[in-house]
């Protein structure tokens, strides 16, 4: 269960994030800037998977956000932390462009490391009923 929570997050998170990093560098926006669009766009696709199902199920919108914040708020933030930790540690990586191969690097392998650390997170939460574990009521 933590695993396909996991990977919930991640879809999001990386659809938020690359389409952030892709729109910061494509403006040539500065590090800060494109880091701040990136991860404000990971969190809102992230809750936005969760708010979705939630409200399908039916659930009226207030009741069906603070689902998805209480579910996807600390594996989001888990994630994001991890994932630009590691882009902004790569040497060079945020200075690269689109076209070039450690830009991808960084952003993919900051994904594949995140997912590595988040897991046990949500692991840990889902034991304690918390986190996607508020979802699973709804499914």
């Amino acid at each position: 269960m933590a695993v396909k929570a996991t990977l919930h997050c991640l879809t999001g998170c990386a659809i938020g994030e690359i389409l952030g990093m892709v729109i910061g560098t494509a403006l040539m926006w500065g590090n800060v800037q494109t880091m701040v669009l990136a991860i404000g766009l990971a969190f809102l696709f992230g809750y936005s998977f969760t708010l979705f199902a939630v409200l399908r199920a039916g659930l009226d919108f207030k009741s069906a956000l603070k689902v998805a914040l209480a579910a996807d708020t600390v594996s989001i933030a888990v994630m994001e932390l991890v994932d630009n930790a590691i882009i902004a540690l790569t040497p060079g990586a945020m200075d690269a462009h689109l076209s070039e191969g450690l830009f991808w690097f960084a952003l993919l392998g900051g994904f594949a490391v995140a997912f590595v650390i988040t897991t046990p997170v949500n692991k840990w939460m889902i034991g304690r009923g918390k986190g996607h574990a508020v979802v699973h009521a709804y499914h």
